[in-house]
């Protein structure tokens, strides 16, 4: 009886002081909530690494762990129009926090495709790609200090003092990041997919991407940005690891440069934005 009592306490302490789980859908927001809550939730990320969320499928152990998440913070991405109402369903007590609310999104960049002729109407697609920009994920940061707050007032404190240090990182980051950029003599940069509207937009570069919407570019298309690639004097071709670089390749060879990968889904947010910042400086020389 004694050995029974014994184990129940233990039982019962490991289940008092268990870390609680919470959900983002990206890598990136793994970082964040993390950021600010550090040691005191655990994070269970959907798209994981490797992973595109264009082609995104959940695994059963993603399934598992969403169902002891206590929130799920959204990111504004395609796959989540399809897969929010089903991981609610799944754990219909779990706080949805849209963690990109009072972010304005921008419009997708790209070329016309064939079959998107001038003035018939297209569907306008905004870019999800929002925490790119420095600024915006201070927005983000605080969408998600309200929620960890809310759930966990216990720790709000902690969670304020968090958030307060990596807002402060995040104008630092900004800061460099414009110092470096400042001086480049070319800003346009060919990227395949145009996952970086968003940082272009906030240091005043403009990408020019090969695939827009899923679709590779045409022949034609191809043509069309190889034209404007040396007319820009461009050396370098940007892709992510989730893409395909056979269209990179076509156009670093016909431009005489080389093809570079960036990702725009590392976890280590911080130094990944000053990495890819210090690559867009040597290729934009």
């Amino acid at each position: 009886m004694k050995r029974f009592f014994l184990l129940f306490s233990l039982l019962f302490s490991l289940t008092l002081f268990a870390k609680p789980t919470v959900t983002v859908s990206i890598i990136p927001q793994k970082y964040f909530v993390e950021q600010i809550a550090k040691e005191l939730v655990t994070v269970n990320v959907m798209v994981g690494a490797g992973s595109s969320p264009h082609t995104y499928e959940p695994k059963p152990a993603q399934m598992k762990m969403l169902a002891n998440s206590d929130a799920y913070f959204s990111i504004g991405d395609g796959f989540e129009k399809a897969w929010l109402p089903k991981f609610k369903s799944s754990n219909p007590h779990m706080l949805m926090v849209d963690s990109i609310k009072g972010i304005q999104k921008i419009a997708m960049s790209g070329h016309h495709h064939e079959g998107e002729k001038k003035g018939h109407e297209v569907p306008e697609e905004l870019d999800p790609h929002v925490w790119l920009d420095p600024m915006l994920v201070k927005i983000q940061a605080r969408n998600i200090l309200d929620a960890l707050s809310s759930l966990y007032p216990l720790h709000v404190k902690t969670f304020e003092q968090n958030y307060d240090e990596f807002i402060r990182s995040i104008d630092t980051l900004d800061a460099t990041i414009q110092a470096s950029l400042k001086e480049v003599t070319s800003r346009t940069f060919i990227v395949f997919h145009p996952s970086f509207g968003y940082f272009a937009a906030r240091y005043h570069l403009e990408q020019l991407p090969i695939e827009v919407s899923g679709k590779e570019a045409k022949p034609n298309e191809l043509a069309t940005i190889i034209k404007e690639a040396k007319e820009e004097n461009a050396k370098v071709v940007f892709v992510s690891p989730q893409f395909s670089q056979k269209s990179a390749q076509t156009i670093a060879k016909q431009i005489n440069g080389k093809v570079l990968t960036i990702d725009p889904l590392a976890y280590e947010w911080h130094e990944n934005l000053l990495n890819i910042a210090k690559i867009f400086q040597s290729a934009l020389k």
